[in-house]
C-alpha cells in the first residue's frame, strides 16, 4: 500500500508583498504546509493565511547600492542555508528577490520552480551594460543552466517569454497574469478624498506618476510634458515616490519653474487608495531597454480602480499590447511628446472620451483578478 508523501512548499522572497501572500495562499489551499522565507512581509489587501509559517532573514534594502548588493548577498546566503537545513524535504517556489536567488537551484537538491516578473540580466542594460560584460554573460550562462533543471517556469507576459526564450525552450515557459492589489473598484469620491483636499486638487485634471523613481523609469518624460502643458491650468501632474533619480527630478521642476508639478513622499497604505483615486490619468513608465522584461504592478492598479492611463514604453512592450487590446490606455514612445501632449490635453478636454477609458479601464481589470493566483497552482500540479 502506498502512502502519500506530505507535500511541502517553501516560497523565496526576501520583500514580499501582496502578489506573493496571494501565491501563499493560493499554494497553502493544495499543499500539506507552505512556508514563507522573507525579509519582511507587506500587507496590502488580503493577508497572509495564519497557519502559513514566516521565516523571518535579513531585510532588502532599496538603498544606497552597497547597502543593497549586501542585503542581496546575506538574504541569498539565509535562503540556502535554510533550503540546506531546515527544508530540506520541501520543494522550492522562487519570487522575485533578490534577483539572482533562483540560481541556489544550481546548488541544491530541491525540486526548484521559478516566478520571473523581471528579466535578468537583460533588465542591467538600463545600466549601460553590454550583452559582452563578463557579469551578463556569465548570468546568461548560469540562466541556461539554471532553467533547463527547473521544475516549473512561469513568467507574467507574452514578450517576457519571448526574452527568457533566449535562455531555455520557449515550450516550457508557462504565461500568467498576475493582479492588482484591490480587487474591487472601490475608487474614493473626491468630495470623500482627504488627498484631494490636502493638496488642492479640486476641479483639477490630475495627471499621476506614483512609484520608485529609479533607473528604469523615465520619469524626465513628466517634466517635459508637463512644460508643454503649463498653458492649462486646469491639468496638474504629480509625481509620488522615491528613488535615485528623485533629486535630478526636484531640480529640473525648479530650474523650468513649472507651477504645474507636485512632488510628494510615497504615501501610507491607509493614503494609499486616496491617492490613487486622486488620479484622472495614471502614468506607467518603463526605459525601452526593459519594458518588454517587465510590467509594473501600478498598471493593474489603475485598471481596478478604472483610471485610464499613458503608458511611456515600446511598441513591443506587454504594456503596449494592454493598450491595443483594451483601449484603457495610451501608449507612446518616450520621444512621441507631441502625441503624448495631445492625448493628456484631449482626455483633460473631452468628458465622454475621459469617461469611455475608465469604462474600458474598469473592464480591463477582469483580466487581473486574484484568483489568477490559483491559475498557477493549477500548471504547478498539472501532470506534464
Amino acid at each position: 500500500m502506498n502512502v502519500r508523501q506530505p507535500r511541502r512548499l517553501v516560497i523565496l522572497n526576501q520583500a514580499a508583498n501582496y502578489l506573493t501572500i496571494g501565491f501563499a495562499n493560493a499554494f497553502n489551499r493544495e499543499f500539506d504546509s507552505v512556508t514563507l522565507i522573507a525579509g519582511s512581509v507587506h500587507v496590502q489587501g488580503a493577508p497572509l493565511d495564519s497557519d502559513i509559517e514566516v521565516r523571518t532573514i535579513n531585510r532588502w534594502h532599496e538603498r544606497p547600492a552597497s547597502k543593497k548588493a549586501l542585503s542581496y548577498a546575506l538574504g541569498l546566503i539565509w535562503m540556502w542555508w535554510l533550503l540546506m537545513t531546515r527544508y530540506r524535504c520541501h520543494e522550492v517556489l522562487f519570487v522575485s528577490v533578490p534577483p539572482m536567488a533562483y540560481l541556489l537551484n544550481l546548488v541544491l537538491p530541491h525540486r526548484f520552480s521559478m516566478v520571473i516578473w523581471d528579466v535578468y540580466p537583460d533588465s542591467l542594460k538600463i545600466t549601460g551594460m553590454s550583452e559582452r560584460h563578463p557579469i551578463y554573460r556569465i548570468w546568461s550562462w548560469l540562466n541556461r543552466r539554471s532553467f533547463r533543471r527547473a521544475y516549473r517556469l512561469f513568467t507574467i507576459s507574452e514578450p517576457m517569454a519571448d526574452m527568457l526564450s533566449a535562455y531555455v525552450d520557449r515550450a516550457r515557459l508557462i504565461v500568467h497574469p498576475i493582479w492588482s492589489i484591490f480587487q474591487d473598484n472601490e475608487r474614493i469620491a473626491d468630495h470623500d478624498s482627504p488627498f484631494i483636499q490636502e493638496h488642492g486638487l479640486q476641479d483639477k485634471y490630475v495627471v499621476q506618476y506614483s512609484g520608485n523613481i529609479g533607473l528604469t523609469h523615465n520619469v524626465e518624460a513628466m517634466i517635459e510634458l508637463a512644460e508643454q502643458l503649463q498653458d492649462d491650468e486646469r491639468i496638474v501632474f504629480q509625481i509620488i515616490g522615491r528613488g535615485p533619480r528623485k533629486p535630478l527630478i526636484e531640480r529640473l521642476v525648479r530650474e523650468k519653474s513649472l507651477k504645474n508639478v507636485q512632488m510628494l513622499p510615497f504615501q501610507s497604505d491607509e493614503m494609499f487608495p486616496c491617492s490613487l483615486s486622486a488620479a484622472d490619468l495614471g502614468v506607467v513608465i518603463l526605459h525601452d531597454s526593459v519594458s518588454r522584461g517587465s510590467v509594473p504592478s501600478k498598471a493593474y492598479n489603475l485598471m481596478s480602480f478604472g483610471i485610464p492611463a499613458l503608458y511611456i514604453a515600446a511598441y513591443d512592450s506587454e504594456l503596449a499590447r494592454y493598450a491595443r487590446e483594451f483601449g484603457n490606455a495610451g501608449c507612446f514612445a518616450a520621444d512621441r511628446l507631441d502625441e503624448m501632449s495631445a492625448f493628456v490635453r484631449r482626455l483633460a478636454r473631452d468628458p465622454a472620451a475621459h469617461e469611455a477609458m475608465m469604462t474600458r479601464a474598469e473592464s480591463a481589470a477582469g483580466h487581473f483578478r486574484l484568483d489568477n493566483a490559483d491559475r498557477f497552482v493549477s500548471s504547478y500540479l498539472a501532470e506534464r
